[in-house]
């Protein structure tokens, strides 16, 4: 049986082309994804990610629980509401998920994971909330509303109770503020600015129509997709999964050496490969050629093969994209092997597009 969220009927009603995602029911667009794109870009567009997993971590001991489990350090952490992009690892060093945490207090953390790796994440954090006691809850009465895009913040503002605007408009990037049961965050998955909204499900469909009249379209699953793409934004089990570690997937830098004396699940193993020397690493890629990059496809280097992760065609460059995990050795020429035969393509720094801008 699939999951609904608390808006699959306001999508159904607006027209939404659904599909399944991770076993939910989710809008793949309203008619038109590149249309769907160019607006975040150039205006405002709201996703519903009502199916991400929100978890609240109590306890005086949640520091040193997450300490432990994460491979970035919640230490660094001191502000009522600043967020940080971790990793979870396996004892190996593979990525178990990819994660947001927010500092709430000193004995309450807030987690945002993925959906497709509920279960095998709560599962995980439950084997070590009695050694740390801490008291983990689902709060799945929430939804959730991603409003992004250039005009983002000043389209939400009068959609956001009065109490909060002033400081919602004020609010800095990777920071949150809670008002009664609503939850504010200025991040996202687009590469532009904008509100990630927690809400009662039951204020869900009213808050949608209200951002709608304030000039937000809806978007879906695909636009969600080519944009985070753009941004150069890992997806979970393409870019990265528990076969392959943060080194080998350009997450690196969420993963804090210091303090030396912090044991984290994966440490030991990421010491290994790090002294051993990494032998591959995430790029970005350019085709030089025609047709369109996608995951899966081999990239063919004079240091060895690699493998696209992820590829699509980026609305706003007008040519297609990639990233790829390519032998460490690897030059900026490769080829990519499309319908049997190889294709130029060029490796490239990635993000592609920034708040709306190229930067290749």
């Amino acid at each position: 049986m699939p999951k609904y969220t608390p808006l699959h009927e306001t999508h159904l009603s607006q027209g939404a082309a659904m599909v399944d995602f991770a076993g939910w029911h989710m809008p793949l667009h309203y008619g038109s994804q590149l249309q769907e794109h160019i607006q975040v870009r150039t205006g405002a567009g709201m996703f519903d990610v009502s199916h991400m997993t929100v978890v609240d971590l109590e306890g005086e001991r949640t520091a040193a629980f997450l300490q432990y489990l994460l491979t970035n350090d919640v230490a660094r952490l001191k502000q009522q509401g600043k967020a940080m992009y971790s990793c979870m690892l396996n004892e190996q060093g593979g990525v178990l998920d990819d994660l947001i945490v927010y500092y709430l207090s000193d004995s309450h953390y807030r987690l945002v994971v993925n959906s497709a790796t509920r279960d095998k994440d709560l599962d995980w954090l439950g084997m070590y909330t009695e050694e740390f006691s801490v008291r983990l809850t689902e709060q799945d009465q929430l939804a959730m509303i991603a409003v992004q895009g250039p005009q983002a913040i000043a389209s939400s503002l009068s959609v956001l109770p009065e109490q909060c605007r002033v400081v919602a408009s004020d609010l800095p990037r990777f920071c949150a503020i809670q008002y009664e049961q609503w939850f504010i965050a200025r991040t996202g998955y687009t590469g532009e600015d904008g509100f990630e909204i927690m809400i009662p499900a039951k204020q869900a469909a009213d808050v949608w129509s209200a951002l709608q009249a304030a000039g937000v379209s809806p978007a879906g699953l695909g636009a969600r997709d080519t944009l985070r793409l753009e941004a150069g934004m890992s997806l979970y089990g393409n870019d990265m999964d528990e076969k392959t570690t943060p080194l080998e997937s350009g997450l690196g830098w969420t993963v804090a050496w210091e303090p030396p004396g912090r044991n984290f699940i994966g440490r030991e193993a990421l010491e290994r490969n790090r002294a051993q020397g990494v032998t591959a690493k995430q790029v970005g890629l350019l085709l030089e050629g025609r047709g369109v990059l996608r995951a899966h496809q081999k990239v063919l280097t004079e240091a060895g093969e690699g493998v696209i992760t992820s590829g699509t065609f980026s609305p706003t460059l007008q040519r297609s994209i990639a990233l790829a995990r390519v032998p460490v050795d690897s030059g900026v020429e490769c080829e990519v092997e499309i319908r049997g035969k190889p294709v130029p393509a060029k490796v490239v720094k990635y993000p592609f597009v920034r708040n709306g801008k190229s930067l290749i």
